[in-house]
């Protein structure tokens, strides 16, 4: 499975290492994904979701079932 966060749609970036003599080499930033089982109440199911930590943070303060409203809205929903 692809390193992309299934809410937000965070995925890697691309940068360059830069060492002291200013050289430039390639690299990748990764997003912090965490795999995390939820609860969904409305559908009385579990579903095993691959988020950033940020997406963490925020299902703790708005709920799950708002930040998944929104993520269907916005189209970054991959379930």
């Amino acid at each position: 499975m692809a390193r992309v966060c299934q809410i937000t749609g965070k995925r890697p970036r691309v940068g360059n290492n830069v060492s002291h003599a200013n050289n430039k080499t390639k690299r990748k930033f990764y997003p912090n994904l965490q795999k995390k089982r939820f609860y969904i109440e409305e559908e009385d199911r579990w579903v095993t979701l691959k988020v950033s930590a940020s997406v963490l943070r925020t299902i703790n303060k708005n709920g799950l079932s708002s930040v998944l409203k929104k993520a269907k809205a916005k189209g970054t929903l991959v379930i």
